[in-house]
């Protein structure tokens, strides 16, 4: 997975900016799940559908930072920027069926186990449409078996992410879920190209190519600008700052604190 630009080797850099990212869409898309489902107030589909994007934005723009450390010895690189688009799209949808599951019914163990099948699944195919988009001049072929594990991994990740969003009620519990959810993602992505041949469809130079860096920085605009947007807009909401509830507790009407009302009191009585 090394790769060099220029005598700079960023094979060991790639894959912790990937995690990095993954984890910060994941904490953002967690945290909105977890607004939507532990204080009434507020649009719950909005908030799903915001942190559907967060997570899909962070997990495909990982997936392709990790793609700027990979290389292939006597082939040449490039990327279909419309298919590597769709994939963003198709990832979002899938995880966004996965969290509003987990939002309307992810409660119980057969909700929650549900929502964490899709969520799942949507990780994985963050990985496989994304790698579509890689033209090569030769042929990537997966191994059957280590695809099988990718999901196996994908699944467990989130099951205990989402487990974590959405069962446990307090401020942090995003904070310890996301980072789990991106370890899932990077797991699953360096998984999947560990298993990954490659068959050479014509004769090539023995030299290293890889996608350029000026190809993929603009495919991770967007993502950037929709994790800034989620966290701006989770800034700005109170209930996200208010501790396991959310809520202050109103204070107890004067009735309450002594069983006689106002008048009486006034009165001396």
């Amino acid at each position: 997975m090394a790769g060099e630009i220029d005598g700079f080797t960023y094979g060991a850099v790639t894959p912790t900016a990937a995690f990095l990212m993954a984890a910060l869409g994941s904490s953002l898309g967690l945290r909105c799940v977890a607004r939507a489902l532990h204080h009434p107030s507020g649009f719950r589909p909005g908030w799903l559908t915001l942190g559907a994007a967060a997570i899909g934005c962070g997990i495909w723009g990982s997936h392709f930072v990790a793609m700027m450390g990979f290389t292939i010895s006597g082939a040449h690189l490039t990327y279909d920027e419309d298919r590597a688009a769709l994939g963003l799209g198709v990832t979002i949808a899938v995880l966004g069926v996965g969290l509003f599951v987990a939002g309307y019914a992810g409660r119980g163990p057969v909700g929650l186990g549900t929502a964490a099948l899709i969520t799942g699944a949507g990780v994985t195919v963050v990985h496989f449409v994304g790698m579509t988009a890689v033209h090569t001049t030769g042929r990537l072929q997966p191994d059957p078996s280590m695809v099988a594990l990718c999901v196996v991994v994908a699944v467990a990740g989130t099951t205990a992410a989402l487990w974590a969003a959405v069962r446990l009620r307090t401020r942090w519990s995003p904070l310890v879920a996301g980072p789990l959810l991106a370890a899932t993602a990077t797991g699953t992505h360096y998984t999947a190209m560990y298993a990954l041949s490659y068959r050479q469809a014509s004769a090539a130079g023995d030299t290293h190519s890889h996608p350029s860096v000026p190809t993929l920085l603009p495919l991770l605009t967007a993502p950037v600008f929709v994790l800034l947007l989620t966290a701006f807009v989770l800034s700005l909401d109170p209930f996200v700052h208010g501790g396991e509830t959310g809520r202050a507790e109103p204070p107890p009407l004067p009735e309450q604190e002594t069983g006689t009302s106002p008048a009486l009191r006034g009165s001396g009585a």
